[in-house]
């Protein structure tokens, strides 16, 4: 934890030079820059680039790149602290988990072209190409199609809800390559492309933001003919869901690591509050009222705490982790979402004034249980892939 006060309990957190280091960074970017950040909708420039020269953003990638070549749980324990400190990972967490699908599928060249720009910050790796419109998390039944046509694929579709896309470099982007009704199945016949966007803007792609709850930079793009080089496959053409699916594994771990972190931000904030807010001359934290809200939510985050770790271990160890992926960002979503409401209520009419970064960190910890999957299609996950139930969808 960050020290003091209730939460000073042994937890049995590793990598403590790292998580202090993260804090000391974030130290810097208290809750009146983000809410600044907010009034204006612009992009948390200057903190990515803190801790792109902090050298955190490129822990994942191996040290003959640049980086750090450190395992999928530090990726995690950085955003973690990020979501404690009351600043925002959304910021920058795709790079992290699709760091993992380029490192484990990309080509020698690709990793020799990218990842030492990307270590370094010269290069931004922002943005996952996946939701289409009419599909959603229907991956398999995208339509976006790409088609080889000598040295280049030619994109033609849509996607929405691709974060962060005017503040990035580089984007994977996944494309149909074979048409779905010649392929024996549907997960087959798609492929991941390494997009270049500074090339791409306006030589075939347009993109349009949209105005959300959250300062998540979200937009919805076009593409018309976009020419990407055939050299920018990633992985085997065909069979880019199967790379996707590590991305999305690794993406669904460090997110849960988020949900843990804002689990920890609530319970402090409402822990502090609850002692020095004095009603009807008692501290509020006397009343169990407040008590056993707030005792549940910290139950809730040490066992969320301790699968979210499992996960990671497995992940790192190249173990199959589906499941355990999955559930880790359920039990974390909701944890989070209980702590959240737990804060604001034990805050009061206090909870929705700005400057106590409540209200705020309250809207991003119920995204958090839609994105970047919803909850209800993790249950079914678990119904088809763990109980042996008929499919549902």
């Amino acid at each position: 934890m960050t020290g003091g006060g209730l939460l000073t309990v042994e937890t049995g957190e590793d990598y403590p030079e790292i998580r202090e280091g993260v804090r000391a960074v974030c130290r810097a970017f208290p809750g009146s820059y983000w809410r600044g950040l907010e009034n204006t909708g612009q992009y948390a420039t200057a903190f990515v680039a803190a801790l792109t020269e902090a050298g955190y953003l490129a822990a994942l990638i191996p040290e003959e790149h640049g980086g750090l070549g450190l395992p999928l749980r530090v990726g995690g324990v950085i955003l973690e602290e990020i979501h404690a400190s009351g600043c925002e990972g959304e910021t920058c967490h795709a790079q992290m988990y699709m760091m993992k699908m380029l490192v484990r599928h990309g080509t020698v060249a690709q990793k020799q072209k990218y990842l030492p720009g990307i270590a370094s910050g010269a290069l931004r790796f922002q943005s996952f190409g996946v939701t289409e419109p009419t599909t959603g998390s229907d991956t398999p039944s995208l339509v976006t199609r790409a088609v080889r046509d000598g040295d280049h694929y030619i994109v033609t579709g849509q996607k929405v809800w691709i974060s962060r896309v005017l503040h990035t470099d580089l984007m994977t982007l996944l494309v149909r390559t074979t048409p779905v009704d010649q392929v024996q199945k549907r997960t087959d016949g798609l492929s991941a492309l390494l997009v270049d966007v500074r090339e791409a803007v306006g030589n075939g792609l347009t993109i349009k933001p949209i105005d959300t709850m959250v300062n998540h930079q979200v937009n919805e793009l076009f593409f018309d003919r976009l020419r990407v080089p055939a050299e920018n496959l990633i992985g085997t053409e065909g069979q880019g869901l199967r790379h996707i699916f590590d991305g999305m594994n690794a993406e669904r771990i460090l997110i849960a690591h988020e949900s843990l972190g804002d689990c920890r931000f609530f319970i402090e904030k409402a822990a502090a509050y609850a002692k020095e807010r004095v009603v009807f001359g008692r501290p509020i934290g006397q009343n169990q009222g407040i008590q056993f809200p707030m005792s549940k939510a910290y139950a809730g985050w040490r066992a969320a705490d301790q699968f979210v770790r499992m996960a990671a271990a497995r992940f790192d160890a190249g173990e199959p982790c589906g499941e355990e992926a999955n559930i880790s960002k359920l039990l974390t979503a909701e944890a989070a979402w209980e702590a959240a409401e737990m804060c604001m209520q034990t805050h009061g009419g206090f909870a929705i004034a700005r400057e106590y970064d409540i209200e705020r960190k309250w809207r991003h910890s119920r995204i958090q249980r839609i994105a970047p999957i919803s909850t209800n299609l993790i249950l079914s996950y678990i119904a088809q892939n763990v109980l042996g139930l008929p499919r549902s969808y």
